[in-house]
């Protein structure tokens, strides 16, 4: 059934719409279950979704530890701690940076795409997301008929669903057909079905030829196939082209041979055979009842939590327009309850069953072979920031899913601990890919070990909300325990007579060398250490007590504790970021690392007060140089907006609390 302009605009308060199709990726509309990932560009002559599965990686496993870092560690804290800086990052880049320093990157799967030959220029357009129900539409008319088309990736499911219907007087003409840049091999079949089978081919010297062998790496299939309501369709080339269909319908899914226990490929999986698998199951079940199923299991996540500022006037108006007017600096809250709820949204189609990945720096959706960053998991603040609104969004889902990675990953980042620290337990450091990186990548401002830590605390806040005890015993503890044991292995007594982490940064940022004209990354319990170090023992504390294990190992820990630096306040009346009161390179740099301490953690709140206005003078440093939108490490993911909008303006609020 169509829907005007008005009845449009009333279809839904959690609903992004716009009366034109999307020009680029960028405007397309997002559907995920986790595990799958469209974006739907809504265009109703070209129409393209592209496609994304969680674990369509670039690269293979490799021990990327450098087999010589455990040999000049300690040349290398004691450079730090005489000042030669300069000696440290070049020692560093020689003998710690991992073999190879780089990762490479989540991949596309592909696209599903659709030419159409109408009989005149489509009109009264419109497209939408509707979130709480996890479906984009699309409608439009043709000579006056009205022409529908909806989409949805199911999680009880396992696929996608495309269904566009019209009816006698606007016959559907068109040529469907899946394709992906390179390294596959696509074929359509009479019955009505289209396969993508691929491998990707990484290339030598790639980036420098610093991110891992080449070769035939990860393989991959998707599988499409079409139902007709009326009309007929034939084979050309690859493509399936359909004749005078009143509707037509497409269920799809793909699939790679990736295995997250063995955090590597598994040669005993076919992709081809594993979307079969899926698709056979549903050779029974009508277009209906996969809507119904997919909206019902939908629901009964995003309904969980709603916010509402009163009534919606500007319901009416297309979001790109709502977004136009608050640019303007014009209020609209009905956007901001919707932007909060798009945050909640974007997680639960990235980070859930029956996906196994976390959400990435993209959450799910990638368009590119090289992606930026690599579209990878950064652990010095991103993968942690996008699991902030996990619990208190009432999203507990998506946290086992990183919980349940994470632990895969600790297994080499054990690894890493021993050859590269000499310490018991494991660590990791500034990111991680699908197989498991935890060696020092990218360069010596990748020197962040105590990333390992600060991961773990979104695992044992999930015990925190759930009060799960089993999960702690198994799962959130022994994260914890493990984190601990290498902090332990890991810090040394300083030349004031503190505990501290050695070599250390504060991610990302640099600082000018005092009396000279060097900078440095690389310095020794930069403070984002010290409140991490602190709630790791902290918390490993806590969780010990309540499973009633292990006390001569907590007491060892809150003995260290006490001589851990304190965080001090600097010359100019915010909260240092490093151990000394160091200038920095960039007032306004899009990290606030320092803070900590002060969200998500509450080591510095108005109990403490003194820290507390130096965080205010913190922020307010940041934000003179650079606008709230560029502070806070956003990299341009897709779920990290709204959560800026959930941490950053509370945290610019401060300033004057």
């Amino acid at each position: 059934m169509g829907i005007g302009f008005e009845g449009f605009a009333q279809s839904g308060k959690n609903t992004l719409w716009y009366k034109q199709p999307a020009a680029n990726w960028y405007e397309a509309l997002p559907l995920g279950n986790g595990r799958l990932g469209a974006m739907v560009f809504g265009n109703p002559e070209h129409e393209v979704l592209q496609l994304n599965e969680e674990s369509v990686w670039a690269g293979a496993k490799v021990n990327a530890n450098n087999p010589k870092a455990l040999q000049y560690l300690p040349e290398i804290q004691k450079a730090i701690f005489d000042n030669r800086f300069k000696q440290a990052d070049s020692l560093s880049g020689l003998y710690m940076l991992g073999t190879p320093a780089r990762i490479r990157s989540y991949q596309p799967l592909g696209n599903l795409e659709m030419d159409f030959k109408w009989e005149a220029k489509p009109e009264n357009y419109t497209r939408s997301l509707n979130i709480q129900t996890g479906m984009s539409t699309t409608e439009y008319s043709i000579n006056g008929n009205k022409i529908l088309q909806q989409v949805l990736v199911s999680a009880p499911d396992n696929c996608i669903y495309y269904r566009i219907a019209g009816n006698k007087n606007a016959l559907i003409n068109t040529a469907i057909s899946l394709s992906r840049e390179k390294d596959v091999v696509v074929k359509a079949f009479p019955d009505g079905h289209i396969e993508m089978q691929g491998q990707i081919i990484d290339e030598a010297n790639a980036k420098g030829g610093g991110n891992g062998p080449a070769g035939a790496h990860m393989k991959f299939a998707a599988e499409a196939r079409v139902k007709l309501n009326k009309g007929t369709f034939e084979v050309q080339g690859n493509k399936l082209v359909v004749h005078n269909a009143e509707s037509i319908e497409i269920v799809l899914t793909g699939a790679t041979d990736y295995s997250l226990a063995k955090l590597d490929f598994d040669r005993s999986i076919s992709p081809i055979v594993s979307c079969k698998t899926i698709l056979n199951k549903l050779k029974q079940t009508s277009g209906a009842e996969l809507i119904k199923r997919h909206i019902s299991e939908h629901r009964a996540m995003f309904d969980r939590v709603s916010l509402d500022f009163g009534t919606d006037s500007l319901a009416n108006y297309p979001t790109d327009l709502r977004l136009k007017r608050m640019k303007e600096g014009k209020t609209d809250n009905g956007l901001i309850a919707l932007y909060f709820q798009y945050g909640r949204y974007l997680l639960m189609g990235s980070s859930r069953k029956p996906g196994v990945l976390p959400a990435n720096l993209q959450g799910i959706w990638n368009k590119d072979l090289d992606a930026p960053w690599n579209s990878d998991f950064h652990t010095n603040i991103n993968l942690q920031m996008n699991y902030w609104p996990a619990e208190i969004c009432n999203l507990p889902e998506t946290s086992e899913i990183l919980a349940n990675f994470i632990r895969q990953v600790s297994i080499p980042g054990s690894v890493t601990a021993k050859e590269t620290y000499g310490t018991k337990g494991w660590t990791m450091h500034h990111l991680t890919d699908v197989f498991g990186r935890t060696s020092v990548c990218d360069g010596t401002w990748g020197m962040t070990p105590t990333n390992g830590a600060w991961i773990s605390f979104p695992v044992y806040e999930h015990y925190l909300f759930t009060g799960d005890k089993e999960y702690l015993r198994t799962t959130a503890y022994p994260m914890l325990k493990g984190v601990c044991e290498f902090l332990m292995g890991f810090l040394i007594p300083s030349p004031e007579g503190y505990l501290v982490t050695n070599p250390s940064t504060s991610p990302e940022n640099k600082f000018k060398v005092p009396n000279s004209k060097e900078t440095s990354t690389l310095t020794y319990a930069a403070t984002i250490d010290i409140q991490t170090v602190n709630a790791a023992f902290d918390y490993c504390a806590e969780a010990a007590a309540v499973l009633g294990v292990d006390a001569d190992f907590i007491a060892t820990l809150r003995a260290a504790q006490k001589k851990l630096p304190p965080v001090k306040i600097a010359s100019g009346g915010n909260i240092q970021e490093w151990i000394k009161d160091y200038e920095e390179t960039e007032i306004g740099h899009r990290h606030i690392s320092h803070l900590l301490g002060l969200y998500p953690l509450t080591q510095i709140n108005p109990e403490t007060p003194e820290l507390f206005e130096a965080a205010k003078k913190t922020i307010a440093r940041r934000l003179s140089q650079r606008g709230a939108e560029q502070v806070g490490a956003v990299r341009g993911s897709l779920i990290f907006m709204p959560v800026c909008l959930m941490v950053i303006k509370p945290m610019k609020a401060l300033i004057y609390y």
